[in-house]
């Protein structure tokens, strides 16, 4: 439980920051709000006897106020599919002690071919050759073989995960500690080992981070992580002619050419025409341009790469924004708090379930008042409308919201790429922090 005037400080003290990083980490903008965030006593009163979940009591809450970090992780498995709230208590206690012992199988398999994986330790150079030969490495067994070319791809990966775990949050104390960075490589290295599609991908780690600090259960993060990756992976895909994100940013290309087509041009004459300034942003949605509580909490809004809106409200959303930004300026600006809420689909379970591996799940067009108070506010108007573009993610048009608001500083400071991102990451949280007000305008 958390008081009124609970402040920085106490958040902070469930993700304590490294005393040296301090002046160095982007300042927390939000406050948990009593009567209106998601507080353990709330938690516990949306549940029946045998333990169904009232998703549409807890999705009005979270729009309303977010997640108290003493909860996060079990509201997670929620909103990210791991569950489904039609479940009773003993269904839920079995299908986790299910995916336990799957996990530790998986895990187990890829200790086998690779030692290190699960003691407490991970790696940072290569352990085979680029030819599949074994390389010895002072204080890891050395590998006895390489069955195939799978599990030589594989361990060729390795050692970049153990790269990107050692860049991963550093402001965080709980990363100082070895045996945590050790839990996000093992984590990272048996979902690449899984994932014949994806693998692994600089960025991931970012994705994956918030999981392994939330749930005590390295299983449990691992899954919390596969669920999100499901819906995030077409950020991750990339072949020899486009990048993972590319179609987000082609989107974002559309909406700022059709809202304010000066401000494209001038883009274009400073080579931003892709767009790929918002690359970063878009691949791991925001996670290092926020304090880490505020990334969670704005995570906990946009609900990832679900599709959210069609696009006359697109174009609603940008100019709602730029009309309203300037009463934002002079008041006290918090992030957004409910991404996964707003577009929460009641099926993301069951598809899950069924081997759906996509992205999307299924925005087929309903009336049915009982289905519809179950979804997240967008995803409501989705299944209104038969709304389905994955590449219309909120994240998208909130850059676009950005762009447009901050239009007329861009056309007179902007000379370079830099120059643009700098904006971009100085207005985005005011402009969050207005959206926040402005969705259920657009909505309900």
């Amino acid at each position: 439980m958390f008081f009124k005037a609970a402040g920085t400080e106490e958040l902070d003290a469930f993700y304590p920051i490294r005393p040296e990083c301090v002046a160095n980490v982007p300042k927390t903008r939000f406050r948990p709000r009593a009567g209106k965030t998601l507080s353990a006593r709330r938690w516990q009163a949306a549940f029946s006897g045998d333990g169904h979940l009232d998703m549409a009591k807890v999705l009005r809450r979270i729009q309303r106020g977010g997640i108290h970090p003493s909860i996060k992780g079990v509201v997670w498995e929620f909103l990210l599919g791991c569950f489904n709230p039609e479940s009773s208590f003993d269904d839920r206690n079995q299908l986790r002690q299910e995916r336990r012992e799957r996990y530790e199988t998986w895990k187990t398999e890829c200790q086998n071919m690779v030692p290190v994986i699960g003691s407490g330790k991970f790696i940072t150079t290569p352990i085979i050759t680029d030819d599949g030969q074994p390389i010895e490495v002072e204080g890891v067994p050395v590998i006895s073989s390489v069955p195939d070319k799978k599990a030589a791809q594989w361990m060729l990966l390795l050692h970049q995960i153990g790269l990107d775990v050692v860049r991963t949050d550093p402001a965080l104390a709980f990363y100082e500690i070895e045996t945590n960075q050790a839990k996000l490589w093992d984590i990272l290295a048996v979902y690449s080992w899984m994932d014949n599609d994806i693998g692994y991908m600089q960025g991931m780690n970012d994705i994956c981070s918030p999981m392994v600090i939330l749930f005590e259960n390295e299983a449990d993060a691992f899954w919390c992580f596969e669920r999100a990756m499901r819906r995030l992976r077409d950020n991750f895909r990339s072949d020899t002619t486009s990048i993972g994100v590319q179609s987000q940013l082609v989107t974002l290309s559309h909406v700022i050419k059709t809202v304010d087509p000066k401000l494209h041009q001038h883009l274009e004459e400073l080579d931003g025409g892709e767009y790929l300034f918002a690359f970063r942003m878009l691949m791991v949605l925001f996670r290092r341009e926020f304090s880490f509580i505020d990334s969670l909490y704005l995570w906990e809004v946009i609900n990832l790469c679900f599709s959210i809106a069609i696009w006359a409200n697109a174009i609603v959303i940008v100019v709602l924004v730029r009309l309203e930004f300037e009463s934002l300026r002079h008041r006290s600006a918090s992030i957004p708090q409910v991404m996964w809420a707003m577009e929460y689909n009641p099926h993301i379970f069951l598809s899950y379930e069924a081997g759906d591996s996509s992205s999307d799940t299924n925005t087929a067009v309903t009336s049915d008042q009982k289905v519809l108070k179950q979804c997240g506010k967008f995803e409501r108007m989705n299944m209104q409308n038969g709304w389905s573009d994955k590449n219309g993610a909120l994240s998208v048009f909130l850059i676009a919201g950005v762009l447009e608001t901050k239009n007329k500083q861009i056309l007179k400071e902007a000379k370079g790429i830099d120059d643009i991102v700098s904006v971009l990451t100085r207005s985005l949280p005011l402009v969050y922090a207005k959206f926040h007000t402005l969705t259920p305008r657009i909505t309900d």
